[in-house]
This record gives C-alpha cells, sequence and structure tokens, in this order.
C-alpha cells in the first residue's frame, strides 16, 4: 500500500472531460481506483467507449464502471452539437481493444467509499445521477468520503445550457438536489468560474501541434468543439471539467474560495436546474458549499500542458 490519495472519477466523456482525466493520469500524488460513466454529454453507451479509448491511448489500465443511462426522473437534452454525436468529435477513433467492468458504477463508488473510508477523493466531471443513485443505497456514504469535488452549476444564474442553469444540473436536477442536500462538505467548480479562467484559442492550438500522440489525440477529438467555442464564445476556450480537476488534486492552487448554502432548484419555468446561492447567509442553512473564485491560471495552464505530454 502506498500513500498515494486514492481517487474515484464519476464523468461523461465528452471533450473536456478528457481534458480534466488526462490530468489525473498524470498525477503522482494520487491512485487513480476507476472511472465511473454516466450519459450526459452524449448517451451512455459512447461515454463508455470515450472512457476506455482515453485510457488506452493514455496507457492507463484502470477499471471503467457503466453507470446511468438516464437522469433519475426526467429525460434531458445532451451536449452533442458541442462534443459531437459520440462526445469525441466524430473522428472516427478506433474502439479500445478492452472492454468494461461488470459491477454498476454505484456500487462501485459504495465499495471504494467503503474500502477507502475517510481517505476517498471523489470528483463528478458530469451529472451527478451516480451518485445521488449511489446515496440512495447507502445514506451513510458522505461519512466515508473525505473530499467531494462537483463541477456544476452556475452560482449567479448565468447559465450555459438556459438562463440560469449549467449543463450537469440541469441535466438531472433531482439528482442534483439529493447529493446537495445529503452531504455536508461540497467544493464546488461552477461554469462561471470557468470563464474566468480561460485560455487563448491561439495559445491551445499551439499546445496540440506538438507530436506528442496525446496531444495529437486530443487535438483530433476537441477540433470540433473547439471551432464551435470559438465561433460563440470569442477569444478564448474554456475547460469546465479540467479546472475542476485542478481544484481536487491540486487546493493549494486554488487562491479564492466562498462557503455558503447552495440550493438545487427542480421546478420553474426558467430556474429548473438552477444553484442558488445564499451568499448572505439569509436562511440560517448549513452552509455546505466551498465555492471555487479564483486559482492559478498559470499554473492551470502548465497542468494543462503536462497532461497533454508537453513537459
Amino acid at each position: 500500500m502506498d500513500n498515494k490519495i486514492p481517487l474515484l472519477i464519476d464523468t461523461d466523456p465528452g471533450v473536456d472531460d478528457a481534458l480534466a482525466l488526462l490530468m489525473a493520469f498524470k498525477s503522482d500524488r494520487h491512485r487513480l481506483l476507476g472511472l465511473c460513466i454516466t450519459a450526459g454529454n452524449v448517451g451512455l453507451d459512447h461515454t463508455c467507449a470515450n472512457a476506455l479509448k482515453l485510457c488506452e491511448v493514455a496507457g492507463i489500465d484502470v477499471p471503467v464502471y457503466p453507470g446511468c443511462a438516464q437522469p433519475l426522473v426526467f429525460a434531458a437534452e445532451d451536449a452533442s452539437y458541442v462534443h459531437g454525436r459520440d462526445g469525441f468529435g466524430d473522428v472516427d477513433y478506433t474502439p479500445a481493444g478492452r472492454g468494461l467492468a461488470a459491477e454498476h458504477a454505484a456500487l462501485a463508488i459504495i465499495r471504494e467509499a467503503n474500502d477507502h473510508a475517510g481517505q476517498l477523493l471523489l470528483v463528478t466531471l458530469g451529472p451527478l445521477t451516480n451518485l445521488a443513485l449511489a446515496l440512495r443505497l447507502d445514506p451513510d456514504l458522505p461519512k466515508k468520503i473525505k473530499r467531494l469535488v462537483v463541477m456544476g452549476g452556475a452560482v449567479t444564474g448565468k447559465g450555459n445550457t438556459s438562463i440560469a442553469a449549467e449543463f450537469n444540473i440541469a441535466f438531472d436536477p433531482e439528482a442534483a438536489l439529493i447529493v446537495f442536500e445529503t452531504f455536508g462538505q461540497i467544493e464546488l467548480v461552477d461554469w462561471e468560474a470557468v470563464l474566468r479562467h480561460g485560455f487563448k484559442h491561439a495559445e491551445v492550438d499551439q499546445w496540440l501541434v506538438h507530436t506528442h500522440p496525446i496531444a495529437r489525440f486530443y487535438d483530433q477529438i476537441s477540433l470540433k468543439t473547439r471551432q464551435w467555442s470559438e465561433g460563440k464564445r470569442g477569444d478564448y476556450w474554456h475547460s469546465a471539467d479540467a479546472l475542476a480537476m485542478l481544484a481536487a488534486l491540486y487546493p493549494e492552487h486554488v487562491i479564492e474560495k466562498e462557503r455558503h448554502f447552495v440550493h438545487v432548484e427542480t421546478l420553474g419555468v426558467h430556474s429548473r436546474g438552477a444553484t442558488v446561492v445564499d451568499w448572505s447567509d439569509r436562511t440560517g442553512r448549513f452552509a455546505q458549499c466551498d465555492i471555487l473564485l479564483k486559482a492559478d491560471q498559470g499554473r492551470f495552464e502548465r497542468l494543462i500542458q503536462q497532461a497533454l505530454g508537453l513537459d
């Protein structure tokens, strides 16, 4: 047994998920236990295939656990218009040579939390369906997880999938509500923080002309997304899941954060999926979320370059 931090990632790959996973693959502080997969950016068949392929390209041998193919209650639209129909830019890659683990992702979360009680770092990069299901099966789960880092939300209502909501939360608000009401400690990296930590397209293009096979693969699968982003969001490209992974793996690079109570709205014509933050602490509810406001941008960029094989 080593002294590395046990790390479990719940994800829906996805181009930005892929970059975050590459960061985790590079960490020498953490022991990656496996990847739990959910539907989100695209359907479950694709997100599972993408996780397997990324592990193969990076030479990482960890179990990949298939999870929930649908939100808990209501169907939701995916983000294939951003990531491509297959989630990896529709480049028609050759599928990975190995298959999925037999265990369901929710059960894998419970088992790993028990096996590493009080030590586990759980990072969620997609909708919270798998984790919510795990919580219903094991309500004591929060006591066993040392840190939960969630990429999700729009803390002042500047959403990216609706007027007020961010994609991961809006895809399955009921699941998110279960998680936010059950955990007493969540490290939250929201979409608005992501917008403050972008990268210039020209610089990203320079990173991706490198001959390293990981950089070449990532260049291919991210091209469609980067082109979409340049047309929609201007000079900067953003990787939400990579910022969450920075906060998870290297919390010392989080410069500023605030702790408040956060509620997930499940009703409303314009507010379903919104993360409502009690910024003034008026409700008296327990403040369960540390909200990232600022991270070390220079360190963030260097970690991404290292993840792409540029070190």
